[in-house]
């Protein structure tokens, strides 16, 4: 019945008048794009360079927690170099072929890319920015350094490390990527004492929090950052559950001058610290960034990232003066975060998003999130440093461009729908791409 001539003809009626009568206003779809395009965007979520020059020593301050270090593992495709969304790139910044591969093409890309590099020297991050769409970009990195002058590049430091006072050998032996991980929370650590210039830790919790963690974050905006970062994921799982600040100092106390800290009670001062982190970050007006996201690593544990495992942070309301951002959005798991976006504090962005999801995929989670939630949601690109296939520039670029491609394809189906008016779309992508972020952040 259903193969008959007459069923496929009325078939094919019913759907020619449903196009029909579907709201299609392709100028307007073009005006909204080419509005999109034109928007300087503020990145929420970026690991950029520093400027090096030639003969110096590479940059290694741009991740606390690098994971070249890890046993090998997998990444989706959209991170690989591979991925023809980076020859689209490459031909855009440096003027390569799109088509040309092997070893030639490979010594053209670095030859192209060194003489943009070499004719910017220290301006080449702000030229990155310029091609990009990008106004501000939020560095995460140990450290800030030459080439990223801080009327483009806004600091966002590391914090994982000061939930680690302890010794941390029983934590790093749970698995082969901790193994490799938290020995670099513990150097860092030290490097942050060395600034403040203690040379061991202070006999008790409070005076620890006061003097290092306190007095750390102050240094860290003075020295201009917007907010701090947490790795956690990478680490153990995000469930910061409330724990009795005695137990927490007894912890402390058994273990500042000696010995290692089972699982549980080091998980215990973890929970109290993350949590005197985050209170003291808000205090000083610092955002905190939680990276929450499928992958990566062999022994990374996506149940432990997910977003819902924060619900018992953000619903403490000691920390309601403290904004938190979901970092990468909780990728894949967005319907989780959409229900976390309604708490007042909490924001969540797009970074990686636009990297490794397919722009229709991504469109689909904004347009969730834009009907529920439209000034909690950030732009940003987490540009990363792959070399010359896969450069922080050429990343940015990337993400820059899918996020714009997602964006107008949300916003207009919205206005297709009748959900939103043209005005209105535009407003939606302003919030998105720059207004939202200067809210959260506190930015000038």
């Amino acid at each position: 019945m259903s193969d008959s001539p007459s069923f496929r003809l009325i078939a094919a009626g019913v759907v020619l008048f449903l196009a029909a009568c579907a709201p299609q206003n392709p100028v307007a779809d073009r005006e909204l794009q080419s509005y999109i395009d034109g928007i300087k965007a503020i990145d929420v979520h970026a690991h950029p360079l520093r400027y090096v020059a030639n003969g110096a020593p590479k940059d290694s301050e741009f991740d606390a927690l690098p994971l070249d270090g890890l046993p090998p593992f997998g990444v989706p495709y959209g991170l690989r170099a591979e991925h023809p969304q980076y020859r689209e790139a490459q031909h855009a910044l440096f003027g390569v072929s799109t088509t040309d591969t092997g070893a030639a093409f490979a010594k053209s890309l670095a030859d192209a890319r060194g003489k943009v590099i070499a004719e910017q020297g220290a301006h080449y991050g702000e030229w990155v920015l310029d091609h990009a769409g990008i106004e501000t970009m939020l560095a995460n990195r140990i450290a800030m350094g030459a080439g990223l002058p801080q009327q483009r590049f806004r600091w966002v430091p590391f914090a994982d490390a000061l939930m680690l006072p302890l010794d941390i050998k029983g934590e790093a032996a749970r698995t082969p990527d901790t193994r490799a991980l938290y020995p670099l929370e513990a150097k860092l650590l030290q490097r942050y004492l060395r600034d403040l210039g203690i040379a061991r830790l202070p006999p008790s919790l409070d005076a620890y929090e006061a003097q290092v963690i306190g007095a750390t974050l102050a240094r860290q905006k003075a020295a201009g950052a917007v907010g701090i970062k947490f790795e956690a994921a990478y680490l153990r799982s995000l469930d910061f559950e409330p724990a009795e600040a005695n137990q927490a100092r007894a912890v402390y106390a058994r273990y500042v001058n000696g010995g290692t800290p089972t699982h549980a009670e080091y998980t215990l001062l973890e929970d109290h610290l993350f949590r005197a982190i985050a209170k003291m970050a808000g205090a000083n007006g610092l955002a905190v960034q939680i990276h929450s996201a499928e992958g990566f690593g062999a022994f990374y544990s996506p149940e432990g990232a997910a977003p819902h495992q924060l619900e018992s942070a953000f619903n403490d309301s000691t920390l309601h003066g403290t904004n938190f951002v979901i970092v990468h959005g909780g990728w894949p798991r967005v319907d989780e975060t959409m229900g976390l976006l309604e708490k007042p504090n909490v924001y969540a962005d797009i970074s990686l998003m636009d990297v490794l999801a397919e722009p229709g995929a991504m469109a689909l989670a904004l347009r969730k999130w834009l009907a529920d939630s439209p000034e909690k949601v950030l732009f940003g690109t987490d540009a990363f440093d792959g070399g010359d296939a896969q450069g922080w520039e050429q990343v940015a670029w990337v993400a820059s461009h899918n996020a714009r491609v997602a964006l107008t394809e949300a916003l207009g189906g919205m206005m297709r729908d009748g959900e939103i008016t043209l005005a209105r779309a535009k407003e939606l992508a302003r919030m998105v791409l720059r207004e939202n972020a200067a809210k959260a952040y506190r930015l000038q």
